[in-house]
């Protein structure tokens, strides 16, 4: 997949080395070029672009026009907003997402349509989940707050048992396991073994329901 990653602070590079490690053609715009090519290292073989993300000649320099997706992470929302909706309304890229810092912003333009990540939110709702939920690995919790992706490893009493053990129509779902070293989407029938890692979805209200049924 061809990307553009636009900023290189912490979020930018880190996202940027991620997508290199695993293959994808990844170009970063940066408007201090020296420092970009600090923070990416030695071993990142994307490219990097010295300008300002969202000025057309530059995204133009970057490939926007065969671009597959656009991350807008520079430090400033206002630039990063401008830029993913150019990329999303000018250039027509597939997938486009901004990370602001003010959690408004982030919900209103959420709501126009333009995907976006507000670390504040996130960061807050994970506080609040991880202090709640103490005996669960609280490892997402979805948008809307109405869904929470929790991470257990399965106690001894569930081996051999069945994940539709574990299901509660509506209100908790496994949806992955992982077993050794793979990960796999289960079937109902599909039985727990020693060392099975879990992956399910829960909504709030059958957050005390699961801890019960896990014996937490």
């Amino acid at each position: 997949m061809k990307i553009i990653v636009m900023g290189c602070g912490r979020v930018g590079s880190t996202v940027s080395r991620l997508f290199a490690k695993i293959g994808h053609d990844v170009t970063v715009i940066d408007h201090e070029d020296s420092s970009a090519l600090v923070r990416l290292g030695a071993d990142y073989k994307g490219k990097v672009i010295h300008g300002i993300g969202f000025d057309r000649d530059v995204l133009l320099e970057a490939g926007i026009e065969t671009a597959e997706a656009f991350v807008a992470a520079s430090p400033s929302d206002n630039a990063n907003i401008v830029a993913a909706r150019t990329a999303r309304n000018v250039f027509r890229v597939p997938r486009v997402i901004a990370r602001l810092y003010d959690p408004l912003r982030a919900e209103i333009y959420q709501r126009l349509g333009l995907s976006t990540i507000s670390t504040t939110t996130w960061g807050a709702e994970r506080i609040v989940e991880v202090i709640t939920h103490t005996d669960l690995d609280v490892i997402h919790l979805f948008q809307d707050q109405n869904t929470t992706l929790v991470r257990v490893e399965v106690p001894a009493r569930f081996n051999g048992h069945k994940v539709a053990n574990l299901n509660i129509p509506g209100e908790v779902m496994v949806v992955a396991i992982t077993r050794d070293i793979r990960t796999f989407i289960p079937v109902s029938g599909t039985e727990f073994q020693e060392g099975d890692t879990v992956y399910l979805t829960a909504i709030p209200s059958a957050m005390h329901r699961l801890k019960d049924m896990l014996g937490e």
